[in-house]
């Protein structure tokens, strides 16, 4: 049982942090946040992980091209869209969304990994997409065809898709680092390409007010939940423990009503419902497509006989 609470905790601390997203978003510059989460992430890292990647350096050498890429995805992309995104949408949004990812890495699995489609993909595709309409609309679908996609939703859906693309990546290049110097490499390379915004950044001041929540993003969110979500996958395998990633938008919602005092309306629980529906399906119903459609081409040649 003791096993759970390892994906459970980083479950929790992930949507700790969309919290501290939406804080932040009038605490400091998104560039500042972005920058100084992860610099602290490295230099937290380095005296337990610098020894083995210096060790492995050839390997980073042959591979930096691709571990620069991962840093682009997950360090800079997902991470900083959502700190920009915070300023125009709620906590309990950017956590339905967020619960897209595991749906969205298998979508872009097939494309990229060819992987066969299964029934649950087609059809948790199908109604994520609706519950999505419903939720970015807030229960009026008729009025996207009019106001379209808003600044921070777009901002939101970019930001899942890159994290499921840096899944899918990953799997695809398999390169033969351990997880932590792979973090490592990845999050020194998104150090890089955030630097250029950081400097341009209008106020990147620490103060009382925000560096609380840099030492939340930095730590509790960048390494201690990996670490045990590492443990989890390690004791309780890959598929238990990304059932518990469905947890995160009601984790996320149940916080931010306390800790934001955001209002949970009907359309946050139709459309994150659904959403929620759509990728619990996705990941039980595991049919292939061909085989599912050649069953039924079957029965329905053997009723013609």
């Amino acid at each position: 049982m003791k096993n759970f609470l390892f994906p459970l905790i980083a479950v929790l601390l992930w949507s700790m942090n969309a919290i501290v997203n939406k804080a932040a978003s009038t605490a400091i510059d998104p560039a500042a946040i972005s920058f100084y989460r992860w610099a602290l992430a490295l230099v937290v890292m380095t005296p337990f992980v610098l020894r083995s990647v210096l060790r492995n350096r050839k390997v980073v050498m042959q591979h930096w091209w691709q571990l620069a890429i991962l840093g682009a995805l997950g360090m800079m992309l997902y991470q900083s869209l959502a700190y920009y995104a915070a300023h125009s949408v709620s906590a309990t949004f950017m956590g339905i969304m967020n619960s897209l990812i595991p749906l969205l890495t298998v979508v872009i699995s097939i494309f990229v990994l060819r992987v066969i489609p299964t029934v649950g993909i087609v059809v948790g595709s199908a109604l994520s997409l609706l519950g999505l309409l419903w939720l970015v609309s807030q229960g009026n679908p008729a009025s996207m065809l009019s106001n379209g996609l808003g600044q921070g939703e777009l901002m939101m859906l970019i930001a899942s898709a890159a994290y499921a693309l840096y899944g899918v990546l990953t799997k695809r290049w398999a390169i033969q680092l351990s997880s932590w110097d792979s973090l490592y490499v990845q999050i020194f390379f998104g150090l890089i390409l955030l630097t250029p915004n950081f400097l341009f950044a209008k106020d990147v001041t620490l103060n009382n007010d925000n560096i609380g929540l840099v030492i939340f993003a930095g730590i509790a969110a960048s390494i201690v939940a990996p670490a045990l979500w590492i443990q989890g996958v390690m004791r309780l395998g890959a598929n238990t423990t990304s059932i518990f990633m469905n947890l995160a938008p009601v984790f996320t919602a149940i916080i931010a009503i306390f800790a934001l005092g955001e209002e949970l309306r009907s359309y946050h629980l139709i459309g994150g419902g659904i959403v929620l529906l759509g990728v619990m399906l996705a990941q039980q119903l595991r049919t292939p497509l061909t085989q599912a459609f050649g069953r039924k081409k079957k029965a329905l040649q053997e009723d013609m006989e």
